[in-house]
């Protein structure tokens, strides 16, 4: 059975602005105005024709999927944004003056975890295994963290771990798979506009 999945980055919040690790922050007033403007170009088919919505666990994405006009998106747990331990909230800047080895480690090894929380490749395979799970038929919209959104594709592709950081996400930035596990296609998009075709 064929499962198409749109990944939704979140609008701005002031971590995304700053190039911060999150720390739970709200969304800014720019970003929820650039979301909600998104949500009302939605065609009301678009909005009533996804099998399920989802959203990564956090404010940012829960807000996001709110201000797009769907309040009830699930969270999932299995969608959560990398777990960055004590280096929540902090600047990749800020934290290359003080632990620079420790940085150099996290960026070139995929199961180095330094900061005390999750690796990205148990990041990678921890949303790998939500995406190759049972779907509803039809199409699943998810307002994912912009890590999630790298995770995922580099699973859809079957990609080097190491690819992760090659992979930019903008807010608001939607990505479409299709497929099922071990077979995925993958359609890049600008801003997320619900236009995805159902033909893929």
């Amino acid at each position: 059975m064929t499962v198409r999945v749109t990944l939704i980055a979140p609008a701005v919040n002031a971590a995304l602005r700053e190039a911060r690790f999150d720390d739970g922050g709200p969304l800014e007033a720019a970003g929820r105005t650039r979301a909600e403007e998104l949500g009302r170009a939605l065609a009301p088919d678009r909005r009533a024709g996804a099998a399920a919505v989802l959203v990564s666990p956090s404010v940012r994405c829960r807000e996001t999927a709110e201000a797009l006009g769907f309040p009830a998106a699930a969270p999932v747990d299995a969608l959560a944004g990398c777990a960055m331990g004590r280096w929540r909230g902090r600047t990749l800047d800020g934290l290359v003056g003080e632990e620079e080895e420790s940085v150099a480690a996290w960026l070139s090894d995929p199961d180095a975890a330094p900061h005390g929380g999750e690796s990205l490749r148990a990041l990678r395979e921890r949303v790998g295994g939500w995406l190759d799970a049972p779907h509803p038929a039809g199409r699943v919209l998810v307002v994912a963290e912009p890590d999630v959104v790298r995770a995922a594709v580099v699973h859809a592709l079957g990609a080097d771990d190491r690819i992760f950081w090659r992979l930019d996400v903008r807010p608001l930035a939607g990505v479409h798979l299709s497929g099922r596990a071990g077979r995925w296609n993958l359609r890049l998009d600008g801003p997320f506009t619900g236009a995805a075709d159902d033909t893929d």
